[in-house]
């Protein structure tokens, strides 16, 4: 994509600035995390007036304590989605966060597929005002790496979708206008009747074991042969219920077979997706980890997102 206004084209000294981040973490040690540490110290290099971070939560990590410790004159707010109004995309509550702040930035791509105030109507307002928006330093790399999936891609191109949830699903039909060859595992297979997908010469849809805990054997060797050749591939998803050694199988074999090739681009994305790939060590193997597993999957398929167009529209 082009002409995206990122933190780059904004002057911020003697600004006030609000950041949107997602601090849905499980711990530190999240990419996310990271992102707003490298943003927030920018920031303080562009002589930024103030700074504010706001945010969602649904886990028991306090983030926002921790990172108010290492930045004190920082403000965290953990608290957007206590107020109706977030998830409403309330205009009213868009103009109270608004009030007051020069620059939106959102750093927040994992939920940016979403039409949340903070994520749609927040940006509008303050441009409205006369502030200006942009993209943070994170946000900004995954369109980059993304965007290699779409216009630079190498073929084949081999899509691994994978895990328990059938809203994944939708995408896949989208996807048959680029991929070659889209492999469906985890317990999607169960929706197989009634997915309702085209194309089927293009997807080919995993047999699970009896307990639906995993993928067979044979299923695994059609997805290796597969992507073995692939020139690049996207993984959204783990095989099998990895988390249990006796139905890591699926997951292991597949994603190994995906960082065994040398030649293919490489990106994968989810939280599930990311927790397997850290507990089989094979995190190095891959280009690009994304941190929205369902921001992912729709970017790829509309090649932009709601949190996008609030930008730039």
């Amino acid at each position: 994509m082009v002409n995206l206004p990122t933190i780059n084209n904004i002057n911020c000294t003697d600004k006030k600035i609000l950041v949107r981040a997602d601090f849905n973490v499980e711990d530190e040690d999240n990419p996310r995390v990271e992102s707003i540490r490298k943003l927030i110290l920018l920031l303080r290099e562009k002589a930024a007036a103030k700074v504010k971070v706001i945010s969602h939560t649904e886990t028991k990590y306090n983030l926002a304590s921790e990172l108010s410790a290492e930045f004190p004159v920082v403000e965290f707010d953990m608290d957007l989605r206590n107020n109706p109004g977030e998830k409403e995309n309330n205009l009213d509550f868009a103009r109270q966060l608004a009030d007051g702040w020069d620059v939106y930035i959102n750093e927040a791509f994992s939920v940016s597929h979403r039409e949340h105030a903070s994520i749609v109507s927040l940006p509008k307002v303050i441009k409205e005002n006369g502030g200006e928006v942009c993209l943070g330093l994170r946000f900004e790399k995954e369109i980059v790496s993304l965007s290699r999936v779409l216009n630079d891609q190498k073929r084949p191109l081999v899509m691994v979708i994978s895990g328990i949830k059938e809203d994944k699903l939708p995408y896949v039909e989208s996807f048959t206008k680029f991929a070659d060859k889209i492999l469906i595992g985890g317990r999607l297979s169960d929706y197989r009747e009634k997915a309702g997908v085209e194309f089927a010469e293009k997807i080919i849809w995993a047999d699970l074991i009896a307990d639906k805990e995993d993928i067979t054997i044979h299923s695994v060797e059609k997805f290796e042969e597969e992507i073995k050749t692939a020139g690049t591939i996207v993984v959204s998803g783990p095989i099998g219920k990895f988390e249990e050694e006796g139905h890591r199988q699926g997951t292991k074999r597949v994603f190994n077979a995906v960082v065994s090739n040398q030649n293919a681009y490489k990106v994968a994305g989810g939280g599930d997706t990311e927790a397997a790939i850290s507990l089989l060590g094979f995190g190095n193997g891959f280009d690009w980890i994304s941190v929205g597993g369902g921001a992912m999957l729709e970017f790829l398929a509309n090649r932009t997102l709601p949190g996008i167009k609030a930008l730039v529209e």
